[in-house]
């Protein structure tokens, strides 16, 4: 076991004290029961394999099922994958460039169509490769990938380019909703829309702006689940809102996440009616300039703007009041592939001498004709954690340098829709946020805008494109850690194509009463609730 694994279990134990505390008790599973939690936002649209938000998981995950998952029994686990839709997993071959699986029988969609192995084909094709028009956020995860195919109804083929242990945490992420072939072929947009699944809920209400709802799907693949007769999700942008959901029991969780005050004011007034479960979170806000707009097409300018923030300052202060609190550069904070505190002290941004760095930053500016000042605009989302807490600190950090920056707050539709299409920003604040801890796949946001499916600082960088395929086929930890440096280095000091502000860390808590759900260092994985129950006698 690595040392970034040994430190990945601690932490999941130690957040889940009171779910261990459970499981030896052997608890036995109640059926029945409807789950209130509360969401913070609503999807922009109902496609998984085109979003990247938690809003199109926490409501939309239950409704569906994958081909393969992350053991929801050890949701903390790199490693631990198990089949969901197929029968047992594949083992590798031809050196390991192809993976055999064989499908379920008997499984249908809610509406009785049988799902056989064309409809993952279709799946993955979609997302590997979607028809133009059609946005696929993680289609830079499969490179390795040369073909998918179904040589008949109950096996489904994966054909490598190159052996790469990144291919099976692309194909267990959650976002990776298998859908029916016959409404792709139909339609392939139809999914941003609608929702059918295999999955073991099914879909039975949207309130726009309010709510959405499920009930069990009876012919669900695994036997005796799910556990509860339904679920309601409560749309609520105010953190207010959803802290007193759970106070009052209107609602029994929020799965993204609370900061330390909220936590400790829960616990205060509801004692043992509260459990709290905490990890290290695979997410971090970034503050992406927009380099199809002057002046974000000048590398000075972009540096002098991470040159003004004060990481290490801000993440003592920020993590009081808000879900963010690791200084890191892009790898997961802890892992192997990840800079250490004196190798981001090397890096633009990172300076233990902050008075020194911003005083490099006013430099730049007056070098790039902007000795009097810089006014910019920056698109954030209407979410209070983190991002308009993160957002004003970012302003009060570049106002030192002399750069007075506009934020124009917006709801989650339309703030992607200035992210993606119109564009009318100078820098926008927006996350990179990741399900299984890989760095190797998680970095894969930064490449060029023609092979990334999420970024949208409009550059090509045909350098750092070369970096990600030749670190993604090394085999060897050392070589794969060298070649990261060196990317990242590209990425956040010698370009700015991005700027990480900071890790988050995630608090979950929740009504004790719910049973079988375990947190881990993503807000994505684990979220179906085919496991989730309730203790009635804790209600």
């Amino acid at each position: 076991m690595t040392r970034f694994r040994k430190t990945l279990m601690g932490t999941a134990l130690a957040g889940a004290a009171a779910l261990l505390a459970q499981v030896a008790g052997a608890e036995e599973p109640q059926r029945g029961g409807t789950l209130h939690f509360v969401v913070p936002d609503e999807p922009p649209s109902f496609d998984g394999h085109r979003e990247t938000t938690f809003a199109a998981v926490h409501p939309i995950a239950p409704f569906y099922s994958l081909l393969v998952r992350v053991n929801p029994d050890n949701p903390s686990s790199t490693t631990d994958f198990v089949c969901d839709l197929c029968t047992e997993m594949a083992k590798p071959e031809d050196g390991g460039k192809r993976y055999t699986f064989q499908i379920r029988e008997g499984v249908e969609f809610h509406d009785g169509t049988p799902l056989t192995a064309h409809d993952i084909v279709a799946t993955f094709q979609k997302i590997i490769d979607p028809p133009e028009g059609v946005g696929s956020a993680r289609k830079q995860y499969f490179e390795m990938v040369e073909s998918v195919s179904a040589p008949d109804d109950k096996t489904v083929v994966f054909q490598l380019k190159y052996a790469s242990g990144a291919f099976m945490p692309a194909l267990a992420n959650p976002f990776n909703y298998v859908y029916s072939k016959a409404k792709l072929d139909e339609d392939p947009h139809w999914y941003e829309k609608n929702i059918l699944g295999t999955g073991p809920f099914k879909f039975t209400d949207r309130q726009a702006g309010a709510s959405m709802s499920g009930e069990r799907y009876e012919n669900y693949h695994f036997e005796g689940r799910p556990y509860l007769d339904g679920w309601q999700a409560t749309f609520a942008p105010k953190q207010s809102v959803r802290v007193q959901a759970i106070r009052g029991d209107r609602a029994a969780i929020e799965f993204r996440g609370f900061p330390p005050k909220s936590r400790d004011d829960l616990k205060e007034a509801l004692g043992d009616q509260i459990t709290v479960q905490e990890s290290d979170w695979n997410c971090l806000l970034i503050v992406t300039p927009n380099q199809k707009r002057k002046p974000m097409d000048d590398a000075r300018v972009r540096k002098a703007l991470t040159l003004a923030i004060d990481r290490w300052g801000g993440s003592e202060y920020l993590s009081e009041i808000a879900i963010v609190k690791t200084v890191g550069g892009i790898a997961f904070p802890g892992h192997p592939l990840a800079a250490t505190k004196e190798e981001l002290q090397e890096m633009a941004g990172y300076w233990p001498d902050i008075e020194r760095s911003r005083a490099e930053a006013k430099r730049l500016l007056e070098e790039a004709g902007y000795a009097g000042g810089l006014d910019i605009v920056m698109n954030n989302r209407e979410i209070d954690q983190p991002y308009k807490i993160v957002g004003t600190w970012l302003i009060d950090q570049w106002r030192q340098v002399g750069i007075r920056a506009t934020q124009e707050v917006r709801p989650t539709g339309p703030f992607y829709d200035q992210l993606r299409t119109k564009k009318e920003w100078d820098v926008s604040l927006e996350f990179n946020c990741q399900t299984i801890v890989n760095p190797l796949l998680d970095v894969s946001k930064y490449i060029s805008e023609d092979k990334s499916g999420s970024q949208y600082g409009g550059y090509i960088d045909r350098e750092l494109d070369e970096m990600f395929e030749e670190m993604n086929r090394a085999p060897e930890e050392e070589k794969q850690r060298e070649i990261m440096r060196a990317y990242e280095k590209r990425i956040l000091d010698e370009q700015v194509h991005s700027m990480i502000t900071l890790w988050w860390y995630r608090i979950v808590p929740h009504r004790s009463y719910v049973k079988g759900w375990k947190i881990s260092p993503s807000h994505y994985i684990n979220q179906d609730l085919s496991n989730v129950w309730l203790d009635k006698s804790l209600m």
